[in-house]
């Protein structure tokens, strides 16, 4: 069933702001809903009504009643996070290996709510007479592409994935192409590419970041202190979900070429620290995966796992330089963002929107990522070791470019203005 939480401070709806559904089809910490959080915050609320959909309560509600960057609440459980997870809680990684039996009850059971889901959010659009649907992610631009095909209602996709599953590519064509679709927004020109060339709907903007939140004085770095590590200790730092295609066993294996380079002392001040963890709607552990491997290369001392922290700039505040490894085509990273906010240089392999945020030489390092360059990420991180200061111009070229160019006060004007260009309403 839908859950609906009362209006926050910003004030019942006086029929002069511009009504928006923003449906996020995931309730777990990460990007999308950080994002979205970025964009919430900085909507002026005396032109735009905001109503957050859900499917249920987590870190994503939590941080919006926080910052009070919204309106309306709405939990809707229907909106399926995973086919199998439980009807009444969160996905476990033990549900992935329940009986076959039990599985297939659950996905049937998630289908049938699925669409009841469905006809209830029909309902409630007609209902609320939304000006605009703004989708943040995969599964909710297909709801709201449907909303757009059956109601004709306004429609924004937010679009942050390379790609959906082959099976899904035709369907997923014929609703980006529906008149109700009205902006389709990319946060990079890799995500762009997977729409038809000539679409005059589609368009990159680039996300951006609240950069007051990651002034280096407003977060005290914490993690040598929780290590207990020499101040002196030089930290290659890595933060984000670990799964196979966000390559931390490319980095490990770096770290282990750099390991092997250096002499018993400057080992002894160097560590690759990795912030994160699996999520457990993801059927393998990979951390553990990762753990297994930096045993069998004798790298203990050398590389260290800590887990998921909910805040992590006073970590990040401790990175001397930030790797960002991911081996796939990756949209455009959060935590190449974050870490350039916190004056880090970034050492990433060439993919994705990598491009669009680093330039080589640089805000930091791109190297040769088909295939991964171990090599050079083993190279790159030594040139860190002899050569400091040039790293240390590059961590504060980095902020320079965030300033300049993902400012989400800046990203979030151009949110609005999109909102009311698809709405057919001029902006007050």
């Amino acid at each position: 069933m839908s859950i609906e939480l009362p209006r926050q401070a910003a004030g019942e709806t006086d029929g002069s702001r511009l009504r928006v559904l923003f449906i996020n089809d995931t309730s777990r910490n990460g990007g999308p809903g950080q994002t979205l959080l970025d964009i919430l915050k900085f909507l002026p609320p005396a032109l735009i009504d905001r109503s957050v959909m859900l499917p249920r309560e987590d870190i994503v509600s939590q941080r919006l009643r926080e910052h009070n960057a919204v309106e309306t609440l709405i939990i809707e459980p229907a909106i399926i996070e995973n086919l199998v997870q439980p009807f009444f809680r969160a996905m476990t990684r033990d549900d992935f290996s329940a009986s076959r039996a039990l599985r297939a009850l659950r996905a049937a059971g998630n289908v049938a709510r699925a669409v009841t889901g469905a006809l209830r959010l029909v309902r409630r659009v007609r209902q609320e007479r939304y000006a605009v649907v703004f989708c943040n992610g995969t599964t909710a631009n297909f709801i709201g592409g449907v909303l757009a095909a059956l109601l004709g209602v306004p429609v924004v996709w937010h679009v942050f994935y390379p790609a959906v599953p082959p099976v899904l590519r035709g369907f997923h064509r014929w609703l980006a192409a529906r008149a109700g679709v009205r902006s389709i927004l990319c946060v990079s020109n890799a995500v762009a590419s997977q729409f038809a060339s000539g679409m005059s709907k589609v368009r990159v903007l680039h996300d951006a970041l609240d950069i007051a939140e990651f002034d280096r004085i407003a977060a005290s770095p914490v993690l040598k202190k929780e290590l207990g590590l020499p101040e002196d200790t030089l930290i290659f730092g890595a933060h984000g979900r670990i799964l196979p295609h966000k390559g931390f066993v490319e980095l490990i294996r770096a770290a282990h070429v750099v390991s092997s380079r250096l002499d018993e002392a400057t080992r002894a001040r160097c560590r690759f620290v990795i912030l994160g963890d699996t999520p457990q709607d993801m059927p393998v552990d990979h951390l553990e995966e990762c753990r297994e491997l930096v045993r069998t290369l004798g790298l203990e001392k050398q590389v260290l796992f800590i887990g998921f922290r909910p805040l992590v700039r006073p970590y990040l505040a401790a990175f001397d330089v930030a790797i960002v490894p991911s081996v796939y085509p990756d949209p455009l990273p959060r935590a190449v963002l974050e870490a350039m906010a916190m004056r880090k240089p970034v050492i990433a392999f060439a993919v994705g929107g990598m491009g669009e945020m680093i330039t080589d030489g640089a805000e930091g390092r791109l190297l040769n990522g088909h295939p991964p360059d171990i090599e050079g990420l083993a190279e790159a991180c030594l040139n860190v070791i002899r050569d400091p200061a040039t790293w240390r111009i590059r961590g504060n070229a980095a902020r320079a470019r965030i300033e300049r160019d993902f400012n989400a006060r800046t990203h979030a004007d151009a949110v609005t203005r999109e909102l009311f260009r698809s709405a057919n309403v001029s902006v007050p």
